[in-house]
């Protein structure tokens, strides 16, 4: 399925393309709305010709292209995205440890408004009272309407700007509001006590180099411990798949722990072959929906392999993996090129992970996880 899509997908990209300029130098002059619209791209080829023909004013080839480009790549899913020019350089830093932002998480369909999925705790957007579930119309003047939902996120992030001007559509009026953005987080991780338990170990992001870092200042302090280690996933999104499996295989030592399928008939198996150093450590993890990605995929091992109870809200299945693809013009095209699969009849993607103990995701109060995780702990 995924094989056809993405293939028809690439292959409208280039002949309508292909056609656009075709017309726009006059190779199909004679051409007209008698094409036969039954043919394979019959139809595509009328509508360019009407537009060419028929619009008040001569089309910008540049602007009218990408503007297909980016319709048809982003209709895909979620996570695939055309970006211009403009924001590659947002896109190819988006690890950067010294991104200011503002703290919140969009999620977005095609052709809708972004709304806010997730707030990260102490963050400018939780100090300001901002709510999940909100709309977001514009971030800095720019429509979101149009945005992709990676997009609508790097747009949030900041080198050098101090706030981020949000217009958030609140009983049907844009109520604009600005917020501060600053660096949220020194390190991909924070570690800290709670009583009953060997503590709460929070994964900001899982990219690098967060295994390494783990191993050095919070693993040694963990061996030995029997008491349940918290594996913090909440508002998680961001990271690489590779990190994440070694984040696996810190609690897990198994082979097949789950597979990619994309658009062949090969399966991209995943294991996890070294000594799990924390196997016996005993663990809960907790989500909610910002709970994407490779922190998904996290979630979804230790839970089907490990037996490891989950806390929280279901989490949306976006746990895939994505190609880039640098265009010579300078912009790029993102495309979800196979998705994760626990075992041939459990797949994550468009899925997510149910939790064994469900909290209401309105309620992301770290107080409300750890009420429940202790009703779980042996006396």
């Amino acid at each position: 399925m995924i094989k056809k899509r993405t293939g028809l997908i690439l292959i409208t990209l280039s002949v309508a393309f292909a056609l656009f300029f075709m017309l726009e130098r006059g190779i199909f002059s004679g051409l007209s709305p008698g094409i036969d619209s039954d043919k394979p791209f019959g139809l595509l080829a009328n509508v360019i010709y009407l537009v060419k023909e028929n619009y008040v004013e001569k089309p910008n080839p540049d602007k009218t292209m990408e503007g297909a480009f980016k319709g048809l790549v982003d209709s895909l899913d979620s996570l695939s995205s055309y970006l211009n020019k403009d924001i590659i350089t947002r896109y190819q830093q988006r690890q950067d440890p010294d991104l200011k932002e503002p703290g919140i998480v969009l999620y977005k369909t095609y052709g809708t408004f972004p709304v806010i999925l997730g707030i990260k705790e102490n963050s400018p957007a939780e100090l300001e009272g901002l709510k999940l579930g909100e709309s977001v119309s514009a971030i800095d003047g720019r429509s979101t309407l149009t945005m992709s939902m990676l997009e609508a996120n790097l747009y949030l992030k900041h080198k050098q700007k101090q706030t981020v001007n949000l217009k958030l559509i609140r009983s049907q009026k844009n109520t604009a509001i600005n917020l501060e953005c600053k660096v949220l987080y020194k390190t991909p991780f924070f570690f800290s006590p709670a009583d009953e338990t060997s503590g709460i170990l929070k994964i900001h992001s899982f990219s690098p180099p967060l295994v390494k870092m783990l191993k050095k200042n919070i693993l040694p302090g963990l061996k030995g411990k029997k008491k349940i280690l918290i594996l913090d996933l909440r508002t998680c999104w961001e990271g690489t798949i590779p990190e994440a499996i070694k984040f696996i295989n810190l609690f897990l030592q198994k082979n097949n722990v789950g597979y990619f399928k994309g658009n062949n008939k090969e399966k991209e198996y995943i294991s996890c072959p070294e000594n799990a150093e924390l196997k016996k450590l005993p663990l809960v993890i907790w989500t909610n929906p910002a709970t994407i990605g490779p922190a998904e995929i996290v979630a979804g091992v230790l839970k089907n392999h490990a037996k490891v109870k989950v806390i929280g809200a279901r989490t949306l299945g976006l746990a895939a993996k994505q190609d880039f693809f640098l265009m010579k013009d300078g912009s790029g095209i993102i495309l979800t090129s196979a998705i994760f699969q626990l075992n041939k009849n459990e797949k994550l993607w468009q899925k997510g992970i149910e939790p064994d103990i469900k909290i209401d995701s309105t309620l992301r109060d770290s107080s409300t996880y750890l009420k429940e995780t202790y009703k779980i702990i042996p006396n």
